[in-house]
C-alpha cells in the first residue's frame, strides 16, 4: 500500500515552539515544532480525550489542559505518567516548507 501524503500547512506558519491543531481527513492532527523538527500527533489525550492543543508546550514537553499529563513532544512517550504515549503520524516538510502528513 502506498503512503499517501496530505499537505496541511506551511513551515513558515509553525514558528519554533508552537504548536496548532489542523484537520487531515477529518481527524484532528496536532502539529508541532520543536527546535525546527516538526511532529504530528493525534490532537486528543491518551487518558480522557481531551485536546492536546488547548495545552501548554515547554520546550519538548507538552502539558495537556486537563489533567496535567506531560508528553515529550520529540518522542510521543509519557513523561508523566511514564505508562502512556501519544498516537503518532508521519510528518516531512518538503523542499517548499509545506509540512505534509501520513495518517497510514
Amino acid at each position: 500500500m502506498t503512503q499517501q501524503w496530505h499537505e496541511v500547512m506551511n513551515l513558515d506558519d509553525l514558528w519554533e515552539g508552537e504548536m496548532e491543531a489542523v484537520e487531515v481527513e477529518g481527524r484532528s492532527v496536532l502539529l508541532v515544532n520543536h527546535e525546527g523538527d516538526v511532529y504530528a500527533y493525534k490532537n486528543r489525550c491518551p487518558h480522557q480525550e481531551w485536546p492536546l492543543n488547548d495545552g501548554d508546550l515547554d520546550g519538548c514537553e507538552l502539558t495537556c489542559a486537563n489533567h496535567l499529563w506531560v508528553f515529550d513532544v520529540t518522542t510521543g512517550k509519557g513523561v508523566n505518567p511514564a505508562n502512556c504515549a501519544l498516537i503518532g503520524y508521519r510528518c516531512k516538510v518538503d523542499d517548499d516548507g509545506m509540512i505534509h502528513v501520513s495518517l497510514g
